[in-house]
């Protein structure tokens, strides 16, 4: 009597599928994240009471202690700042822009960025500083 041998197929899971779910998933989360975008200078920030976040705060200019002017993450002259900050708002029409001054720096020049500020076209001017309470 000749014997059956019952031949059972091996059970096999197919990843194809969850590496294309991971692999969207992925392309989603770089596209969706918003990059920190930093002046490229230490500063240390002035106190103020009323201090409050601002999010949409995407074009950063930092002025140090001895008035040095960064942007982008690197030194520019008072110049410099119209011209980048026009091309920064193309970029991001909806921007603003976040000075942010070291507490040691000169109003002058603080005043002096925000008018190059304003004359390209920016209406949404922020100073930066650090709320005592945290």
């Amino acid at each position: 009597m000749a014997r059956r041998h019952a031949y059972t197929e091996e059970a096999e899971i197919n990843i194809t599928p969850m590496l294309d779910i991971v692999f969207i998933m992925l392309i989603f989360f770089i596209v969706t994240t918003s990059f920190t975008k930093e002046t490229g200078a230490v500063i240390a920030k002035p106190l103020a009471e009323q201090a409050q976040a601002l999010r949409n705060g995407t074009i950063l200019i930092g002025i140090k202690s001895n008035d040095d002017i960064w942007m982008s993450k690197r030194l520019i002259e008072l110049r410099e700042v119209r011209s980048m900050v026009e091309s920064a708002k193309a970029e991001n029409p909806k921007g603003s822009v976040v000075i942010v001054a070291d507490k040691g720096s000169r109003i002058g020049t603080v005043t002096q960025v925000m008018d190059q500020v304003k004359m390209a076209g920016v209406e949404g001017i922020a100073i930066s500083a650090e709320n005592p309470d945290g």
